[in-house]
């Protein structure tokens, strides 16, 4: 496993390596992504696309490297006993938040605390964290043992990712919450200035754990919602770096600016209401699969930065199955008999909640386009895409809804939350019991224990044969900018939003 993993995470090397990093340097980095708040706690900030600067400002308590492994962070180690329910961290010596704030044992049991007064103000992976502890202890300053209310093997994970991210204790003083917080950590970057949806500017911490050597004195991410601006941007020298749209792969290339596609865990995909007496029927989703040909999809509208997908995971996660991908091939006639023997011979009206911006609607119209030819009638019921949540909250609103899923820290947590029942896209129960019964027993075992592996891979085919989502292609993210300047910038799988805590801009460039 170990072998395969250190081969996933070797592909991942950039294709030019920048020159001689610049301390002095300043990134200015225009993201397709905002921040409304810097507080990892909030609910905007679940989404693992607004993560950019949280995991520059704020280290947790585990790190997890790029192929997603759970690896010394603020804790350098830690030890669950015998049958799970208890995980004991030993905190790092000599760590400061950048306010000099010590980092001990009292400031994680007051994260934890704070997290758990916020209840349901704060986001789902924060609570998902602290809902399985039913107790703290700290026999000394760098040991927390955790009491667990259920075995459960996740908890590296959960400590890896918003709900593990400490906050100094000074900042937690009052009830500051959102944009009330002073966002101060123990992260390699520190906070000069904050503008909600806009601009985030970051200092170099000097006094960073983890060493400041290659790191740029300073990072501005600025929000810039359109695509093409953010491209100009990085020609007019108005930034150094820029994510873009893969449209624009080609147009940057031919500009002269190297392009980097780090494929994600991330895909585009279409979640499901099984509820519903339509899509209910595993024939008729069997159909929809048959009818989707995601192949051309991918050619057309991925610009050369998507693959078609039936799954959840990237060709370079070590969960990636590639029998998977090969389960529903392109095949009309098949859906149509499908179709038929789902008790839909004259076809089927499917209303889609449709996110109303430019790139959904053009992937929703050609996969209209696409089930159409084969009976399967699409009714778009266009939304805001501040109103994705109505297709899970009660009532619940329409029978698919298609997103960017941006992937998770631990693979169990994409299964609970796309095909396990009460999942955060889950608008229904799961496809079949056996499905959450899964779930719960990967839930118990050890992430070192090969037997986990085991159940997912388990998990993976399970819900692809009984098309608990329908995969469409994958979703990487694209990178502008000038050759040779930017670099450490490694794919990452764990979550949609790439690291940019070890980002460098090499001498001799603006």
């Amino acid at each position: 496993m170990m072998k395969r993993l250190l081969i996933a995470a070797l592909a991942f090397a950039s294709p030019a390596l920048a020159a001689e990093p610049n301390p002095a340097g300043v990134v200015i980095y225009f993201d397709a992504v905002s921040n409304q708040t810097l507080d990892p706690r909030e609910p905007q900030n679940n989404s693992s696309f607004a993560q950019g600067p949280l995991m520059a400002i704020y280290d947790s308590l585990i790190a997890l490297n790029a192929a997603g492994d759970p690896t010394p962070g603020l804790a350098e180690s830690w030890k669950y006993n015998a049958d799970l329910t208890e995980i004991t961290l030993t905190l790092r010596k000599n760590v400061t938040f950048h306010d000099g704030t010590p980092f001990n044992a009292a400031a994680v049991v007051r994260n934890f605390q704070r997290t758990t007064e916020l209840g349901q103000r704060a986001g789902f992976a924060a609570l998902e964290t602290v809902s399985q502890i039913a107790g703290m202890e700290t026999p000394d300053d760098r040991t927390v043992r955790l009491k667990l209310k259920t075995p459960n093997g996740q908890m590296p994970y959960l400590l890896g990712s918003q709900g593990g991210m400490m906050i100094s204790p000074a900042s937690l003083e009052t009830d500051a919450f959102g944009s009330a917080l002073k966002p101060v950590g123990a992260g390699p970057f520190k906070v000069r200035s904050f503008e909600s949806n806009v601009k985030t500017i970051m200092d170099r911490y000097d006094g960073y754990w983890g060493g400041t050597a290659g790191r740029p004195a300073t990072i501005e991410h600025q929000f810039v919602p359109d695509g093409r601006a953010r491209l100009n941007a990085v020609r007019s020298g108005q930034a150094n770096l820029a994510l873009i749209d893969p449209r624009l792969i080609a147009e940057a290339k031919a500009a002269g600016f190297e392009v980097r596609v780090n494929e994600k865990n991330s895909t585009w995909d279409i979640y499901i209401n099984v509820k519903r007496d339509n899509i209910g029927r595993l024939k008729l989703r069997q159909a929809f699969m048959h009818a989707l040909d995601r192949q051309a999809i991918s050619d057309a509208l991925g610009y050369g930065a998507s693959k078609p997908t039936a799954q959840l995971f990237a060709q370079s996660s070590p969960l990636y199955d590639k029998a998977l991908d090969e389960m529903y091939p392109y095949d009309p006639v098949k859906a149509k008999k499908l179709l038929s023997e789902a008790g839909y011979p004259n076809g089927v009206d499917v209303t889609w909640v449709l996110l109303n911006t430019t790139e959904y609607k053009q992937l929703a119209e050609a996969i209209q386009a696409m089930l159409g030819e084969v009976g399967i009638r699409i009714k778009f019921d266009v939304v805001d895409i501040s109103q994705y949540v109505t297709f899970r909250r009660p009532p619940t609103r329409g029978d698919i809804m298609m997103a960017r899923w941006g992937g998770r820290p631990d693979p169990l947590q994409s299964f609970q939350e796309v095909t396990g029942t009460g999942g955060s896209v889950n608008a229904g129960d799961a496809a079949v019991p056996e499905i959450d019964a899964l779930i719960d027993k990967a839930r118990r075992l050890d992430p070192a224990d090969p037997a986990r592996m085991a159940v997912l891979r388990q998990l993976a085919r399970l819900t692809t044969e009984q098309v608990s989502h329908f995969g469409i292609m994958t979703r990487s993210n694209v990178y502008a900018y000038k050759p040779g300047c930017i670099g450490g910038i490694p794919a990452y799988l764990p979550t949609g939003n790439d690291r940019i805590n070890d980002v460098t801009i090499a001498v001799g460039c603006k």
